[in-house]
């Protein structure tokens, strides 16, 4: 009965935090465990190191997103890739994909870069459903890519190293990255190159992006060097961009530094809670044994790892449709985790399955997110979007497959440097 009522409190729109503690706390208090174990798990939760972070990241995706950041990386890669035939489709997604893996969200993406990547494509004399449906995929590009929050979240729930997780993601990322660009250079083929920026203008790119093309480097270097575990990376870029956005491009008042702090913390806050009360969830499920008894059901229908990849997929694919990538990583992955483990599947290869699905899930009609996002940014009807991201979610799809049925791809480079 009590299941019943917080499933009709989940359907109200209850959020989502209450309804999973309320179900932990039942679940404990139906086995005659003192419910005071839900509190003891948040507690040990706030003691994980890798937490850290996750709120500094957030901070710094904040900062870069309201700034002019965004308008210089762009000047960047037109700098570099816009004289190809297709080039400002492969400029596009790959202002998409960094930006994606520093702010952690496709809606920030749409909304922060779609204004200026669509009236540029149209001009270029791209067609309008190729250029919806590439900025519209693009929204979630970036997850695999290092400092991505799904990427820091998953290593925390699934407490696997975040830095093997950075590594693991890098090959599979510029695999969908080159598959999409590779569309985008075909559909530019019959376009004439756009021309290359003057000695003067190529100058004043560089110049003024010189604070924002140093990033990436300073994660890589600084975690895979051994100068930097993932927290302090996260402080020491989340301290650069605040310098550099404030105090040297000066994007951003002194004044306004306050509610995006709060912003950010809120952000952070809201999956802290979810984060939590999920692993009290979890705890429960594990003393249960449930995950094993789950697992020996499914392993009588399926006793083939392959099999089990390919609905892992589809099971996947419609979570990442239905819900949000927070929740979907805190409510799924400490269920799907000994499951895999039981055929024998890396939890690192794992974990680029779960976010590529995801990522794609988000595109997928007739509910993804980035669907309704771009419907919005972009003033188009749902329908025109459905049609639009079909071509680009055929493309995402085989990347999947690739990435589900060849583990190398995500473990070749935790083998060399990790």
């Amino acid at each position: 009965m009590s299941s019943l009522i917080l499933f009709i409190l989940a359907l109200l729109g209850t959020p989502l935090f209450i309804v999973i503690s309320a179900l932990a706390l039942i679940s404990f208090q139906s086995v005659d465990i003192d419910i005071s174990v839900v509190i003891i798990e948040m507690t040990r939760l706030a003691e994980t190191p890798m937490l850290v972070a996750l709120p500094l990241f957030i901070f710094a995706g904040i900062l870069l997103s309201e700034s002019k950041a965004p308008s210089r990386i762009l000047d960047v890669s037109n700098l570099l890739l816009g004289w190809m035939p297709g080039g400002l489709a492969v400029i596009a997604l790959v202002v998409c994909a960094v930006f994606t893996a520093f702010t952690g969200a496709s809606g920030v993406t749409i909304f922060a870069l779609g204004g200026l990547l669509l009236p540029a494509l149209l001009k270029d004399n791209y067609p309008e459903r190729f250029s919806l449906g590439l900025l519209t995929s693009s929204g979630s590009l970036g997850l695999l890519f290092p400092p991505s929050l799904p990427l820091i979240l998953y290593g925390v729930v699934a407490e696997t190293r975040i830095d093997h997780l950075f590594l693991a993601g890098i090959v599979p990322g510029f695999l969908i990255l080159f598959l999409l660009a590779g569309y985008g250079i075909t559909t530019g083929l019959h376009r004439a190159p756009r021309k290359r920026l003057r000695q003067k203008s190529a100058g004043r790119v560089i110049k003024e992006a010189a604070w924002e093309i140093p990033l990436p480097l300073i994660i890589i270097i600084g975690i895979y060097g051994g100068y930097l575990v993932p927290g302090e990376a996260a402080a020491v870029i989340a301290l650069y961009v605040l310098i550099v956005e404030v105090f040297i491009h000066r994007d951003i008042a002194l004044s306004a530094l306050p509610a995006l702090m709060a912003r950010s913390m809120m952000l952070f806050g809201g999956i802290l809670i979810i984060l939590a009360a999920s692993m009290a969830s979890t705890n429960y499920l594990i003393d249960q044994d449930i995950p094993t008894r789950l697992f020996e059901f499914i392993k009588t229908y399926i006793d083939n790892k392959f099999t089990f990849l390919l609905v892992l997929n589809v099971f996947l694919l419609v979570v990442g449709a239905m819900l949000d990538m927070f929740s979907a990583l805190v409510l799924v992955v400490p269920l799907i985790l000994p499951i895999a483990a039981g055929y024998e599947i890396n939890p690192i290869h794992l974990g680029i399955i779960f976010l590529t699905n995801l990522q794609i899930g988000y595109c997928t009609p007739p509910v993804g997110l980035n669907l309704f996002l771009a419907s919005y940014r972009f003033k188009k009807p749902i329908i025109t979007l459905y049609r639009a991201t079909l071509p680009f979610l055929g493309l995402l799809l085989a990347a999947l497959l690739v990435i589900t049925y060849i583990p190398w791809l995500s473990l070749f480079m935790v083998e060399l440097f990790g």
